[in-house]
């Protein structure tokens, strides 16, 4: 049994699996005691190795566990991840809770090219989270909302406080709240667009990451990719990323 953990800003997942094939899958909110989250989520389990990727990978080998336990890239863990589910794909986009990465690959999985945006939250998670509330809405029924609308605005800014700023100020003149929430789905996918652009998007292309959860982002992606992309998406997408890192520390231990 070989297990992966994935520490990110807004959640922690652990995947434990043997041959490849998925035994165990958890999630916890990362919290501002991500070691204890991880000792929660890894309680009552021995795997022969841990691999951890993330925000928090480094923090995990303090933990003192009794097995051995390494740390890799998210770009390396989501790269294994996709490639694992998706063999075919050559391309991966990971939209998480504060940063983006798109990944290019090769034909075997390994990784080419890759761009991320962890500077800023723009284009994230916490970019839909944060303009979710000016809408009074929760973040895992905003995607559903946004679907709603028909005639969505531009939105000009991607700072996550300038753009509440400017859907508040559309509502103001008038639009329908549901017209501004496409809009701002409608932002992110632009921005994301570029940056698979930048890397050389080629399909099928694995999206990944919690923000694949939201109906609207993924409906307006493959609208974006044309019909004849293929756009992948796991039926967890969020645990992508601690399933390569599960299948690294199975190559650790071999």
């Amino acid at each position: 049994m070989f297990a992966g953990i994935d520490i990110g800003s807004r959640s922690t997942e652990l995947v434990l699996q043997k041959e490849g094939t998925v035994i165990h899958r958890a999630q916890l909110p990362t919290t501002f005691s991500p070691l204890e989250q991880c000792r929660k989520l890894l309680e009552g389990y021995s795997p022969e190795c841990l691999v951890a990727t993330g925000y928090g990978r480094e923090l995990v080998k303090t933990l003192g566990l009794p097995y051995r336990v390494e740390a890799i890239t998210e770009i390396k863990a989501h790269a294994l991840g996709a490639h694992a589910l998706f063999p075919d794909a050559r391309t991966v986009l990971d939209i998480g809770g504060q940063d983006t990465k798109a990944i290019s690959l090769n034909p075997k999985g390994g990784v080419l090219r890759f761009e991320m945006n962890d500077r800023c939250a723009a284009g994230t998670g916490k970019f839909l989270e944060y303009t979710a509330n000016v809408f009074q809405i929760s973040i895992e029924e905003f995607g559903a909302y946004a679907l709603k609308g028909s005639n969505p605005p531009v939105i000009n800014s991607m700072c996550t406080v300038f753009a509440e700023t400017e859907a508040t100020s559309l509502m103001a003149q008038g639009a329908l709240p549901e017209d501004i929430a496409l809009a701002l789905h409608t932002s992110v996918v632009r921005r994301t667009s570029t940056m698979l652009k930048r890397v050389g998007l080629a399909f099928p292309l694995v999206f990944s990451g919690g923000v694949a959860n939201n109906a609207c982002i993924r409906k307006l992606l493959q609208e974006d990719c044309g019909e004849q992309g293929i756009l992948c998406v796991a039926e967890e997408p969020d645990m992508c990323g601690a399933y390569g890192a599960s299948l690294w520390a199975e190559r650790c231990c071999s």
